[in-house]
């Protein structure tokens, strides 16, 4: 009888694999659509926080600073502003710590990636250290 052996840590590496795949597939369907202004400016009034506020964004607040960054953003994005666009003018008007996530330039970069680095460092040594068991 001819049995087929898989090698050894295959469940684990399929299970990873599937949490992977999980994980993209949700960053992808969770993307904001790119259709109406309406939709864009909700999705930018959730990006970026509250300036009188403590951990909320301009969406969740009712503060007059958060009604003025709300009425901002929709007028950048009634000018035809890129999203890109609008939250650099924020960041610029108001200071990085405005907005609720890290850049994604810059400096911003190793705060996005470092810890996919660090999951992935680590998912390597565990799989060296059974490999020499």
């Amino acid at each position: 009888m001819n049995v087929v052996t898989r090698p050894r840590g295959w469940g684990s590496f399929r299970l990873w694999l599937v949490a992977l795949v999980a994980v993209v597939g949700f960053a992808v369907l969770s993307a904001p659509p790119a259709s109406n202004a309406a939709s864009r400016v909700a999705h930018l009034e959730t990006l970026v926080k509250c300036p009188s506020c403590q951990d909320l964004s301009v969406a969740q607040s009712t503060a007059s600073s958060a009604l003025a960054v709300r009425h901002q953003i929709a007028t950048l994005v009634a000018r035809g502003q890129s999203d890109s666009q609008i939250l650099t003018t924020i960041e610029a008007a108001y200071g990085p710590s405005i907005l609720l996530s890290p850049s994604t330039t810059g400096l911003g970069v190793v705060l996005w990636l470092l810890p996919s680095a660090v999951f992935v460092g680590l998912f390597v040594t565990v799989a060296v250290l059974r490999r020499r068991r």
